[in-house]
């Protein structure tokens, strides 16, 4: 019986049997873990082939911009011309500035395809003419900050002046040579790479300026301009006349003086090009 004087009743035992009940199922008086549904979720058939076919899209996909970036910008091509080593470096810049001994200008070819750069002195890269055109840039800005000169819109003039003029001198060879009707295995790749190694001396002509004024840059520039000059001379007519003497055209004929004209033309715009975009940066 209640207590006549409690004033309110005493439930603390019916709660806890209570709540003792509800804690019963997990054990120690935690409640029971929920069943995840992620299981069975994935072992779903239909989910299954949504990922697989979701993966089929990916992958199509893939393959359908692998295919639109070959056709636009040559990607495999563009690995043969930066596959070089040091090695390599170090030999084209020395057959670039003292090119007179050199007696072997022919491409190596292994089944019918040019070697890598790294293995023939005489093949095309696109590593030097980069590396040169961007160090060329950087030493007009050096330039052009000794003097007092130096800002931001006139270095950017300075680059693009210099890719305007190379991409100039593309379209021009590539119009004389159909002009001409020269069959020959020069790419547009090649002629990139060809014209863009007399950045090399014009990055000697300008440093030698800085150092030790005019004389050394009319030195130094004049040298490298003979000597770009020769190396043109001595590859492009093994690109351009050799076709001629394999399709049988007489040594002096008219199409092959034409030929031997566009070849001494090329080579001999690279000196002036060399001076007409340094001359300025040596004061």
């Amino acid at each position: 019986m209640a207590d006549p004087h409690q004033l309110f009743d005493d439930t603390s035992s019916s709660q806890s049997r209570g709540y003792g009940a509800a804690r019963a199922p997990g054990g120690l008086g935690y409640p029971a873990a929920s069943v995840s549904p992620q299981p069975t979720f994935l072992a779903d058939p239909v989910s299954n082939m949504a990922m697989v076919y979701g993966s089929s899209l990916a992958a199509q996909g893939k393959e359908l911009v692998d295919k639109n970036i070959d056709r636009f910008i040559p990607v495999t091509k563009l690995k043969y011309y930066f596959a070089v080593d040091t090695m390599y470096v170090g030999k084209k810049l020395g057959l670039l500035v003292f090119p007179y001994l050199h007696q072997d200008w022919e491409v190596q070819y292994q089944q019918d395809n040019p070697v890598a750069p790294r293995f023939d002195v005489n093949a095309p890269d696109l590593y030097i003419p980069a590396m040169a055109f961007i160090t060329y840039i950087l030493v007009a800005g050096l330039a052009l900050g000794t003097q007092d000169r130096f800002s931001p819109d006139l270095l950017g003039l300075q680059a693009s002046s210099a890719l305007a003029w190379l991409t100039v001198e593309v379209l021009a060879i590539l119009l004389s040579l159909y002009l001409v009707t020269v069959n020959t295995d020069l790419t547009t790749i090649d002629l990139v790479a060809f014209l863009g190694y007399k950045y090399v001396g014009m990055i000697g002509g300008v440093l030698m300026g800085l150092l030790f004024g005019k004389i050394g840059y009319y030195l130094v520039l004049g040298w490298c301009c003979v000597s770009i000059f020769v190396f043109m001379i001595r590859t492009l007519r093994l690109k351009i006349l050799a076709e001629a003497a394999a399709e049988g055209v007489p040594v002096r004929g008219a199409r092959n003086q034409l030929r031997m004209y566009l070849t001494m033309a090329v080579a001999a715009a690279q000196p002036l090009l060399m001076y007409w975009l340094t001359f300025h940066l040596v004061r």
